[in-house]
């Protein structure tokens, strides 16, 4: 059975760069044979949070949320696209993250970080491995961090560096083996 790995896009800026990090790790991960969906704020419109998922009665959660639930609930692992914001994760990536807890929980998170400068976003990352911990899905030790976004990838999500299908391959391997080994223990039960 493939795994199922969400992949978060956290910007929804007209002009954002995060679709091309987005395009290339959903195409890295297919490539693979892992079913990637893409979980984009900007299609979402995901109101700014009043009730989390787990706060509405049984069935009466907008559609929205339903589907994402869902989907979450089938995950192995979640990979989340990180832009830099002042130093901080975007406010559409904590809005879309916080409509949810459970269905994180007992699955690891990747984190694909990126800017326009040559720190790649790694600032945002630190703060988004203390978030992703809170919420049940802990990053992984590795993160993929994306310089120059604009030169690194084009449009498409296609590499133009050499360098990031060497380094996104040994990211995803990593995010694949603990993946697969809390898809094993979860299968054998959690501890609460």
């Amino acid at each position: 059975m493939s795994l199922v790995v969400p992949v978060i896009l956290g910007s929804v800026r007209s002009d954002r760069q995060g679709l091309r990090a987005a395009r290339f790790a959903i195409g890295e991960l297919e490539r693979r044979g892992i079913e990637a969906p893409l979980v984009d704020p900007a299609e979402l419109k995901l109101p700014l949070l009043d009730r989390m998922y787990k706060e509405y009665p049984k069935g009466e959660a907008p559609a929205v949320l339903e589907d994402l639930a869902t989907l979450y609930r089938r995950a192995d692992a979640f990979l989340v696209v990180s832009a830099e914001y002042n130093h901080a994760i975007p406010p559409a990536l904590s809005n879309t993250l916080d409509h949810f807890l459970e269905e994180y929980s007992w699955r690891p998170s990747g984190i694909v970080c990126y800017s326009a400068g040559q720190y790649g976003g790694v600032r945002a990352a630190m703060q988004l491995r203390a978030m992703m911990a809170e919420l049940g899905a802990s990053s992984i030790p590795s993160l993929l961090p994306i310089p120059r976004i604009g030169k690194a990838l084009d449009e498409a999500g296609a590499a133009q560096d050499e360098w990031l299908p060497k380094a996104a391959k040994r990211f995803l391997d990593e995010l694949v083996w603990y993946a697969e080994a809390l898809r094993a223990q979860r299968a054998k039960g959690t501890p609460y």
